[in-house]
C-alpha cells in the first residue's frame, strides 16, 4: 500500500498543498464585502436610513459610509436622510443656545423655548416615518426642508 500523505514518486515533481473547502457564504449575504447591493437590498438599507433617523443622525451616517458605493439608491436616500439629521442637530443647538440666552437674561423665565427642542424632534420623527414609507416603496424622498452639506 502507499502513504497518501507521501509525496510524489518523481523528485521533480513539487508537492500538492493540501486543500481547504471554501467556508460557505451565510444566506442573505453578498459574496464579497464590496459587492453591489440586490434591487432589494439597496431599497431596504436606503428605507433603513430614514427610519434610523428617529434616534438620531448615526445612523443614516453609519449606512451612508457602508452602502454608499454599492447602491445608487442607499447613496441618495442615505445622503438625503443625513443632511436633514445635521438640519436637526443645529436647530437643536440654536434652541439650546437662545434658551440658554434668555433664560439667562429673563432670570429663568426662558425654560419655555425648551418645548420647541421636543417641537423639533418630533418633526424629525415624523418626516423620517413618512420618508421610510416612500423609500420602501423604491421611490427617492426628499425632505421639505433640510441643508444639503452632503452632496
Amino acid at each position: 500500500m502507499s502513504d497518501p500523505n507521501a509525496g510524489p514518486s518523481d523528485p521533480n515533481v513539487p508537492p500538492t498543498p493540501p486543500q481547504q473547502p471554501a467556508a460557505p457564504q451565510p444566506a442573505g449575504q453578498p459574496a464579497a464585502a464590496g459587492a453591489p447591493l440586490s434591487r432589494e437590498q439597496d431599497v431596504q438599507w436606503g428605507s433603513f436610513a430614514h427610519l434610523g433617523g428617529i434616534i438620531g443622525f448615526l445612523p443614516s451616517l453609519i449606512i451612508w459610509l457602508v452602502f454608499k458605493d454599492r447602491g445608487r439608491f442607499t447613496d441618495t436616500e442615505a445622503k438625503e436622510a443625513l443632511n436633514f439629521q445635521i438640519t436637526l442637530v443645529f436647530a437643536q443647538i440654536a434652541i439650546f443656545i437662545l434658551t440658554s440666552i434668555i433664560t439667562i437674561v429673563t432670570f429663568g423665565i426662558g425654560g419655555v423655548l425648551g418645548l420647541l427642542s421636543w417641537a423639533v424632534w418630533i418633526v424629525g420623527v415624523v418626516f423620517s416615518i413618512i420618508a421610510f414609507l416612500q423609500a420602501k416603496d423604491g421611490r427617492n424622498y426628499r425632505y421639505p426642508f433640510a441643508i444639503r452639506l452632503i452632496k
